[in-house]
């Protein structure tokens, strides 16, 4: 079974060795460099990549993909996608040749696409970009999906356990791009729900809330749009937009909305609990921060946000017991804070705030929120 890994890059030098060091399970590497300044070509080379350099204009993340899968040979059984901020855990060639039953297409296996100060999982997905050689592309100027467009329908989707890839990404890079490649994006693919929702996610992060409002309801109400994880999450972007336009109502019953939608995923609840939190409505923290902890299962979308999944639950629940004189019980959820981030030295002084209390040596100051 031959497999090659592809990538795009673009001055990314400092990455190159532990990439190529990450990929070096592959049977063939191939690189296309779309315009580094930098000494990214050589030292790709350098460790055996086969690199093309070639400038793609109009920028677009679809075009530069398909070039690099151009690039791989016919004889290539598995390709599999990276970028150079990207890292396998070793021996996941082994367990990528385990999944590959006959009749496999696509993969899907663990990926990390971000990690916590403390060096803990924050963000956690299931990625699909190792596929078979023949009958896919890439499309989309931006959020560029795989594309079946061979004759029939695809062969099989495997899940690759054991197959981990972390993302280490360049803080500094910008992405100023992403914006008007997504306003591309949806105007050449308007009944693209998927795109529609991304756009209005990136309104929220540039600070236009009536354009993510609009938007993210323009995604609702599209036919496409069905996957309930998420239409919450357009609702729960909604209701940080109107949060942030000081409409506390609004955004209340945004909140209430997405947590109807899909009430198993723990995001709905925290949002709802953080704005009550900062309301001083502690019995309504206390209420969702447990709706959100009786959830276990982890989804492996990437509808599923590192906070709801950390200490905050535990954390908001000890701010609530201790507002309301319980302090046995705040202590208890700062132990398990500390549990899911141990390094925190803000709960470490909590945790020692609330023992002293207990242990009569009177209340003094506040814990930190």
């Amino acid at each position: 079974m031959k497999i090659v890994v592809y990538a795009i890059c673009k001055n990314e030098e400092a990455f190159v060795e532990r990439w190529m060091d990450s990929m070096a399970e592959a049977d063939e590497i191939v690189v296309l460099d779309t315009g580094s300044t930098d000494g990214t070509v050589e030292a790709l080379r350098r460790r055996g990549a086969a690199v093309t350099v070639e400038s793609i204009t109009p920028w677009r993340f679809d075009v530069a993909r398909n070039r690099s899968l151009d690039l791989v040979g016919e004889d290539a059984d598995i390709c599999v996608c990276t970028d150079l901020d990207e890292v396998f855990h070793p021996g996941w060639r082994a367990a990528l040749e385990r999944a590959w039953v006959p009749g496999a297409a696509q993969a899907s296996y663990r990926y990390t696409w971000s990690f916590n100060a403390d060096g803990t999982e924050g963000v956690v997905f299931w990625q699909e970009k190792i596929h078979a050689r023949r009958g896919y592309r890439w499309a989309h100027p931006v959020h560029e999906v795989l594309r079946w467009v061979g004759p029939g329908r695809p062969g099989r989707k495997v899940m690759a356990e054991g197959v981990q890839l972390d993302h280490h990404p360049d803080p500094k890079k910008s992405r100023g791009q992403y914006l008007p490649l997504l306003e591309q994006s949806v105007a050449e693919e308007p009944d693209d729900d998927r795109n529609v929702h991304y756009l209005g996610r990136e309104y929220l992060f540039y600070g236009r809330w009536d354009d993510c409002i609009s938007t993210l309801q323009r995604h609702l109400a599209m036919p496409g749009a069905t996957w309930r994880d998420e239409r919450a999450a357009s609702m729960r972007y909604i209701a940080k937009a109107y949060r942030e336009k000081g409409e506390g109502g609004p955004a209340r019953d945004w909140y209430l909305r997405a947590i109807a939608e899909a009430p198993y995923l723990r995001e709905g609840y925290m949002d709802l609990a953080w704005m009550l939190y900062e309301q001083g409505d502690w019995e309504g923290v206390l209420y969702f921060t447990g709706c959100a902890l009786a959830i276990r299962e982890r989804p492996r979308t990437y509808i599923c946000e590192a906070s709801a999944w950390g200490s905050l639950p535990h954390d908001l629940r000890a701010m609530a017991y201790y507002r309301t004189g319980r302090i046995r019980e705040a202590l208890g959820e700062t132990e398990r804070a500390l549990a899911l981030s141990p390094g925190d030295e803000r709960l470490q002084g909590n945790g020692v705030f609330y023992r002293r209390i207990l242990d009569g040596a009177g209340e003094c100051g506040m814990p930190a929120g």
